[in-house]
């Protein structure tokens, strides 16, 4: 079972290790699982599959079903070429999808790197601002530091979405994509956000090539070190070993793998399209790794005379 939102009884209280998330604060004693609901027509995995929104809803309830913590919900595809999209049309599609998921008592996300975007969702109960491009554009960070408690994940990537493939290089992509998201979450606390809604993604396949990927990978946990909560998201990605010829249904497998090395590593979020082989994998390796092991633990909601 996915983690369900409980009360908090202790007024004031912050459990130890854990990301404040709008309504929510969410332990992070085991592995979350982030549920990707695409409302897209073109995203690399399975673009046109949820891109109205009785169909991106069904999709979303069977990812709860299946063990899911976090939706979170994106209407532009940012795979390697796409194209952008402009925010009217972006809120067009995950609008009405939006509207209905704050009202299921789970914590909601909403993908985007457009502050109109963001402003909208948030306005709307959404717990968590999940962007590729680290509040860099104009009005984001202002658009979240306006709210009192929302999450955000701030991501890595190297250039844009349409041309970032085309030819990455760092000098030392780690210390480079820690160096980043450091200064950037810095940038967010003078704004005003609380440490404890910030969440890092080193942004695997984002501006990186296969070898940069693999060296985040074996070094993550000089990212972990910063302290945050480390959400990955390496879902079906072309990036993992030997099955860039393979279509994305055909990556589970290495999809599993990669994710379990980053939970060994430090992360404690991990976006996810295959919800249920994940939630297995993550759970039985938590179970053989702990001498009582435990269930999923609950979010905390957090009541409105505590929230930041």
């Amino acid at each position: 079972m996915a983690a369900q939102a409980q009360p908090d009884t202790a007024p004031g209280a912050r459990p130890e290790g854990a990301w404040q998330a709008g309504r929510f604060v969410l332990p992070l004693r085991c592995t979350l699982l982030m549920g990707i609901v695409n409302v897209t027509p073109d995203s690399f995995s399975d673009g046109g599959a949820h891109d109205a929104p009785a169909a991106a809803l069904e999709h979303a309830r069977r990812l709860l079903d299946e063990g899911a913590d976090i939706l979170d919900v994106g209407g532009e595809s940012t795979r390697p070429g796409s194209q952008p999209v402009d925010d009217d049309e972006e809120w067009n599609r995950v609008g009405p999808v939006l509207r209905e998921l704050v009202r299921w008592n789970v914590p909601v996300s909403i993908d985007t790197y457009h502050p109109r975007t963001m402003r909208a969702a948030l306005e709307l109960g959404v717990d968590i601002v999940n962007d590729v491009c680290a509040l860099r554009r104009p009005g984001a960070l202002e658009a979240v530091a306006r709210s009192p408690d929302a999450g955000v994940c701030l991501m890595h990537m190297q250039g844009e979405p349409v041309t970032m493939q085309q030819s990455p290089h760092y000098d030392d992509v780690v210390a480079e994509v820690v160096g980043f998201l450091r200064e950037r979450a810095e940038c967010l606390q003078a704004a005003g956000v609380a440490r404890r809604r910030i969440c890092l993604d080193p942004g695997f396949g984002f501006g990186k090539t296969r070898e940069h990927n693999l060296e985040l990978g074996r070094r993550l946990e000089q990212l972990a070190a910063l302290g945050y909560p480390l959400l990955i998201g390496v879902s079906r990605k072309s990036m993992l070993a030997g099955t860039s010829k393979l279509p994305p249904l055909q990556r589970i497998p290495a999809s599993l793998g990669a994710a379990l090395a980053c939970v060994v590593a430090g992360a404690r979020i991990v976006r996810v399209h295959d919800v249920a082989a994940t939630r297995d994998a993550v759970r039985t390796f938590e179970a053989m790794r702990a001498s009582d092991p435990m269930q999923p633990p609950p979010a905390i909601r957090a009541p409105q005379a505590i929230r930041s």
